[in-house]
């Protein structure tokens, strides 16, 4: 494989819909946003991290995991990956106790493994567990060979000689067919499991989005294949929530009690759901500080998820030093939300969210790189944010209907090249079937151009 992936290579290699899967490409006044913070924050404790015993193999986990996702860009250049960046976050995150870093094939358009391969490497192999995955979502990449060729890769740019924890990726998206396509067909569990038994892989688990009959597969046959940990989607919403959102997804609670039925460690990913859980409407940001001053809107999250004492890791993509200060200041150490507290974000602030009926995306970038140019995630971010600040001009009738008229068509512009903008959607369909929310994005861009188009002409 080439030094640098370039944008052709890598969509033959994954396929469209995961070509920018978490490419994270922030702006300068974002950056300039995160230093200010960063500054502001206090110095998270060394030596408080709260870890977790994996029973398969005895590894003390920290209860943060690295989510390898979104990494830093140049401030000048936002479509290079920042290495000296990634470097100085790594050496913090070990510094205070973070030792387990999750990573994709397909993350950071291809180059999440190498910068990370890069970044750990400068450590002790024994200092940290590197998870990947088998990320082969391209029908061209199901043969047992292109698979294998995949997994062999992964080593190469991680510069390791065996992963600590080895994922089947997303599995349940596309459904049993497709899962069976994937892993079954090309013989490629068998192959895992014998890479496992040969000590190149240490614990093999999967990572769950979808249809929920391959989950409940996969653990009817955990005689067989010896689950060492899953991947699942756990925060305050998506506990009873998951499914209201979106029929198509499946309540934490159900997911999480299976596991624990088996004995089997959950590794947790979304415990901010993109972010959406830090940027609440004001009024339930309010409510949080009030209840406790001292800590972030976002450490309620993250202490949520890391509660259950079957969870082994939470991940978070954490693109800037504050990101990664303030999640530490969750779990070094953990203080475990209380019953009331917990029964306060199910009852009170989940249900509150719900009633706002946002278009449930995560800011993941799955739907990435539409090929009419649309920024997708974009887009319902704006739309969420209008929403959530009770700016979103959907009331003729009220008010302050005119200045909310006007200011989300410029902050629509300022936001979204108008090139990039709902109206050049062909409802394709080409993005549905990678979005892990299950979102029906043609319908939702449908919606959202009819809105738009009512506001320019004024109706």
């Amino acid at each position: 494989m080439e030094h640098i992936i370039n944008r052709r290579s890598f969509l033959k290699l994954f396929g469209a819909g995961a070509a920018a899967t978490l490419a994270a490409c922030t702006g300068k006044k974002e950056k300039q946003k995160a230093t200010e913070e960063y500054k502001k924050q206090v110095e998270p404790p060394t030596g408080k991290m709260t870890y977790r015993t994996n029973p398969s193999t005895g590894d003390k986990v920290s209860l943060l995991g690295y989510g390898m996702m979104r990494l830093p860009t140049k401030v000048d250049n936002d479509e290079e990956y920042d290495q000296e960046m990634v470097n100085r976050q790594v050496d913090y995150a070990i510094e205070h106790g973070l030792n387990y870093f999750d990573t994709s094939p397909a993350y950071c358009k291809g180059l999440s493994e190498r910068c990370t391969g890069i970044a750990l490497k400068r450590h002790k192999r024994t200092d940290f567990f590197v998870a990947t995955k088998l990320s082969n979502f391209n029908p061209a990449t199901w043969s047992r060979e292109a698979s294998i060729e995949m997994y062999h890769n992964s080593m190469k740019e991680l510069q390791v000689d065996y992963i600590d924890y080895y994922l089947l990726h997303s599995v349940g998206g596309g459904g049993m067919e497709q899962f069976k396509q994937r892993y079954i067909d090309n013989g490629m569990i068998d192959f895992l499991m014998k890479e496992r038994e040969a000590g190149r892989i240490r614990n093999l688990g999967f990572s769950y989005h979808g249809d929920v009959k391959v989950f409940d597969w996969l653990l009817s046959q955990h005689d067989k294949y010896h689950w060492d940990f899953v991947q699942i989607e756990l925060n305050y919403l998506d506990w009873d929530y998951a499914d209201e959102i979106n029929s198509r997804n499946t309540d934490a609670r159900y997911l999480y009690a299976e596991l624990q039925k088996r004995g089997i460690p959950s590794v947790i990913m979304e415990p901010l759901l993109g972010g959406r859980l830090a940027n609440l409407p004001q009024y339930l940001m309010t409510e949080l500080k009030q209840r406790d001053p001292e800590r972030s809107v976002a450490s309620w999250a993250f202490r949520y998820a890391g509660t259950p004492e079957g969870v082994l890791t939470v991940l978070s993509g954490m693109t800037y030093m504050e990101h990664l200060k303030d999640n530490l200041l969750s779990y070094c150490p953990l203080k475990p939300l209380t019953a009331a507290e917990q029964e306060y974000l199910h009852k009170v602030v989940a249900e509150k969210i719900l009633g706002l009926e946002n278009i449930p995306c995560n800011d993941c970038k799955y739907c990435m790189p539409c090929p009419y140019g649309i920024d997708i995630p974009g887009i319902f971010v704006h739309y969420n944010k209008c929403k959530n600040e009770g700016s979103l001009p959907n009331n003729a009738g009220n008010a302050d209907y005119r200045k909310n008229r006007r200011k989300y068509l410029i902050s629509l512009d300022r936001t979204i090249p108008r090139d990039r903008q709902p109206d050049h959607c062909i409802q394709c369909g080409q993005c549905e079937p990678h979005c892990p929310q299950n979102i029906r994005i043609p319908r939702e861009l449908a919606k959202i151009d009819e809105m738009i188009e009512q506001l320019k002409q004024d109706i």
